[in-house]
């Protein structure tokens, strides 16, 4: 049987996260093509982690910088190897080259958290984004781990555009995946509840991403003041995973704005509402909670940011806007108009069917997958500077990691 290893920052978590959800999805893809998989992470599990030998997925504790990996992976011999986040790849890929260096090597990004991060850091310092932000230490670093791998996930257009355009990245080592969702059919929309048996607004989002946080601060403080005024009967819930103290705080019933638990089934809790409202500020990938929003029949108004390469043809699940009197506008439209909410939703039905239908992605990626190793010597080869950062990044990572294990073993002593 095929095996396939995992390496994972985290153990996902799909309650929790469009991250944890996503890998569940690739695992998914994986397992219907009659791979044998393992799950590995150094991380600690919480009581929110997935639980992956319901999927007959084994799952391994290993440690960071120590040679217990080595064995391992000697012993399981997979035929391709996943880094969960180029962290990852730093950390394992010297060790995974080493010990099985025919194993092809797949780094699924999540998003760019180079451009996530420049997006921050200009919203932040309140500047106008620029391309010149791009060219960052945190963008070195995780496109020396793009070009180290056989083949690079990404999961948005845009982050496509951006490697290959600005980076001058080679397009066969990367490979656009977004996420993959079942077909949403006639059965599913005439089970969605109506607009008159909907109300009030629904914001959703992991506040360990930087991103959520900031944008629950924008609608509290910016949006909400003005949009309650306009509907004074309407109540604004906030959910989200390990909300911390600085998020709680924000809870003011008196203002019916509402901050809740996280949400266990995130479609199911925004079935409930009329409106996903998601002013997000920066940020990059995928927004998951537009998925879910979509699979709901939930429409949602946003900005141009948050929609960003999730349109099609111009066309959203409710309302694009960026400036706040125009935001408010459009939530007001949309909560009141039963005719254009209905459209919105039919419109969210056509993106998502069109765009993240897993039947029209997971049959072609794992035929790339197929090609790559049946060719794996000349794929590499295509992609010399890949081989030169793995020749020298790798060496400095690998000794930097030999050091740390030595000094562990003084320290435990």
């Amino acid at each position: 049987m095929k095996k396939l290893l995992i390496i994972g920052q985290v153990w996902p978590e799909p309650t929790s996260s469009a991250a944890g959800i996503r890998m569940i999805q690739l695992i998914d893809c994986f397992t219907i093509n009659n791979y044998k998989i393992y799950f590995a992470s150094a991380a600690t599990k919480s009581e929110f982690s997935y639980d992956l030998k319901s999927k007959n997925i084994e799952e391994v504790s290993i440690q960071l910088n120590d040679k217990s990996f080595d064995i391992l992976i000697k012993e399981l011999n997979p035929s391709i190897v996943i880094f969960d986040r180029f962290m990852t790849e730093e950390q394992y890929s010297w060790r995974v080259i080493e010990n099985c260096p025919n194993a092809l090597k797949i780094l699924d990004t999540e998003d760019l958290h180079f451009l996530r991060n420049a997006r921050q850091n200009a919203s932040k310092k309140n500047i106008k984004f620029t391309d010149e932000l791009l060219y960052s230490d945190l963008a070195k670093r995780e496109i020396s781990a793009i070009l180290r791998c056989d083949l690079s996930l990404i999961i948005s257009k845009k982050e496509m555009e951006i490697l290959i355009s600005k980076f001058n990245i080679n397009e066969n080592i990367l490979y656009y995946l977004p996420f993959l969702e079942k077909k949403i059919k006639e059965n599913d929309i005439n089970n969605w509840k109506k607009f008159n048996d909907r109300k009030n607004l629904i914001f959703i989002g992991n506040f360990i991403h930087e991103p959520n946080y900031n944008c629950v601060l924008y609608l509290k403080t910016k949006i909400w003041p003005k949009l309650r005024k306009k509907l004074p009967n309407v109540e604004m819930h906030i959910y989200g995973a390990y909300a911390t103290q600085k998020v709680l705080q924000l809870n003011n019933p008196k203002e019916n704005f509402y901050i809740k638990e996280r949400a266990l089934d995130a479609k199911e809790t925004m079935s409930n509402y009329k409106i996903l409202l998601a002013p997000i500020q920066f940020g990059a990938g995928l927004k998951g909670k537009f998925i879910d929003a979509m699979l709901s029949g939930t429409p949602s108004v946003t900005t141009s940011l948050g929609s960003e390469s999730m349109t099609e043809n111009g066309e959203w699940n409710g309302f694009i806007a960026d400036d706040d009197s125009t935001f408010i506008e459009k939530v007001i439209l949309l909560y009141e108009n039963e005719e254009i909410w209905q459209s919105s939703q039919k419109t969210g039905v056509d993106i998502l069917n069109k765009n993240y239908n897993k039947e029209l992605f997971e049959s072609k990626f794992l035929t790339k997958v197929d090609s790559i190793k049946e060719n794996l010597v000349e794929h590499r080869n295509s992609n010399f500077i890949g081989q030169i950062l793995q020749y020298n990044i790798n060496q400095s990572t690998k000794y930097m990691s030999l050091w740390i294990e030595e000094k562990n073993k003084t320290s435990f002593n």
